[in-house]
Formats: structure tokens, sequence, C-alpha cells
């Protein structure tokens, strides 16, 4: 069971590219730009406190800040509809390519290759086609090299 998780494991890897040394580097400049942001911020109200008083640059900042949220606000919600109707478009998809295998007809066809056959051959033929896809499958991955050359794995 472990092979699967770490099958897993490497799929999401590869997908999204995160890794333990990512995630702390992630992590120390969300800190990093979080401290910067505080400090400009402060500068900033300093700044418009001198220019201006100290209510009128409150006023600017909590405007500023407001209209940055709505802005978010806004990309948000286009975001999420637009991810709804994307999965809704797959959704789609998927279940109109799955209803094919469900065809009663194909179903029946199945059925009767199972009676003639018989059914201790077909398993140990789907045994064998299966063993053969994982064959294929590992050969295949080791016949494609990564693209700098590079044969060692980093993490």
């Amino acid at each position: 069971m472990g092979g699967w998780l770490r099958q897993i494991a490497l799929n999401a890897q590869l997908r999204a590219g995160l890794g333990a040394s990512t995630m702390i580097w992630a992590v120390l400049a969300a800190i990093a730009s979080t401290l910067a942001l505080c400090f400009l911020l402060l500068a900033g109200f300093v700044w418009l406190s001198d220019r201006y008083d100290t209510m009128t640059a409150g006023l600017i900042l909590g405007t500023l800040f407001l209209a940055i949220a709505l802005i978010a606000i806004f990309a948000c919600v286009l975001t999420r509809r637009r991810n709804i109707e994307r999965a809704r478009r797959e959704l789609e998809l998927r279940t109109s390519a799955n209803a094919n295998l469900l065809d009663p007809r194909l179903v029946a066809m199945g059925y009767q290759v199972g009676q003639a056959i018989g059914w201790r051959r077909l398993a140990a033929l789907a045994g064998v086609g299966l063993l053969a896809a994982g064959l294929a499958r590992e050969w295949r991955g080791r016949e494609e090299k990564p693209a700098d050359g590079n044969t060692d794995s980093e993490s």
C-alpha cells in the first residue's frame, strides 16, 4: 500500500511542484512579505500624517484598503464562477464518456463473452492484460528522461 501512497504523492508533487523545502521557503517568503507590508504601511501613515493630519491619513489608508478588499472580493466571485463552470463542463464530459461503458448492449455482450470463454479464463486474461499494461507503463517511464538531462532527483 505504501507504493500507491508514494505514487499519489509523486503525482501531486509533479503537478504542483511542492516539496518540503518549497513549503519552507514559501512560509518564509509569506512572513517576510507580511513584515515588509507592515513597515511600509507604518512609513506611509507617518508620511501622510506629516503631510496631512492624523485623521486624514487614517481615512486615506482605510479607503485604500477598502478599495483593495472590494477588488479582491470581485475577483474572488469571478474566479469562483469560472471554476464552477469549468468543473460542470468537465463533469458533463466525464459523464458522457462513461455512459458508453454502461450501455446495456455492451454489458450484455460482455456477459455473453464471459459465458462463452468461461469466467475463470476471462479473469486470467484480464490479469495478464493488467500486468502487461503495468509493465508497458514502467518501461515507458524509464525511457522518458528529464528535459535538462539531469538524472539525479532533487527534493
